[in-house]
């Protein structure tokens, strides 16, 4: 008889134990809150790696290849090289004056936001990316360069230029705080699929 209400408890228990560790963790997500880095953040070379493909539905690859980025020493300041510039880490820190930004600071789950940003081709062709963004959640994901706590960041919205060309476009972005950058990041907008991802990082 005893063993029989032992056995009634077992299930109730483990329900219990469950949502406990649920609560547990978004618990922590929604106290985790990350600030913009600072200068201090950056050492002298260290080097993010990032492997990138463009696909289109039809299976063509149009763009395949790698993105290297390294801090580096910048007539005496620390700089970050991009491509064949390198630009002032100080530059890359310095808080964005605009109530539409990338990464609106600081970063935690549930966070919503606008971003907006306009540009110019160099062919002077003009255009604009508007998209509502929201921290979807801070959990532990795996690239090619290893494992990192990173947040879930989705941008939904549309993307249109001067040539009357407008299409859809949806992001996701995996950003984290440890390395200071984004680890991946997927693109699907009018037939056309982008992704990048972190293969390597060092100090």
């Amino acid at each position: 008889m005893k063993i029989i209400t032992v056995l009634n408890y077992i299930p109730k228990l483990i329900l219990i134990l469950v949502l406990s560790f649920l609560a547990s963790c978004k618990s922590n997500q929604v106290a985790t809150v990350t600030k913009q880095p600072v200068i201090s953040d950056y050492t002298l070379g260290e080097k993010w790696v990032w492997k990138y493909k463009g696909v289109t539905d039809e299976g063509e690859v149009r763009s395949d290849g790698t993105d290297t980025r390294r801090i580096v020493d910048f007539n005496g300041a620390l700089g970050m090289t991009i491509g064949k510039d390198s630009v002032l880490v100080s530059d890359i820190v310095k808080p964005e004056e605009s109530d539409t930004p990338r990464y609106k600071w600081p970063l935690e789950v549930g966070k919503t936001w606008t971003y907006e940003k306009d540009w110019t081709s160099q062919d002077g062709t003009t255009g604009k990316q508007s998209q509502d963004v929201e921290v979807l959640s801070f959990n532990e994901e795996t690239v090619g360069a290893g494992t990192f706590m990173a947040y879930t960041i989705e941008y939904k919205g549309t993307v249109s230029n001067s040539r009357g060309y407008s299409a859809k476009t949806d992001e996701v972005w995996l950003y984290a705080p440890e390395i200071k950058n984004f680890i991946r990041m997927t693109q699907v907008q009018d037939g056309f699929s982008y992704t990048e991802e972190l293969i390597e990082y060092s100090k």
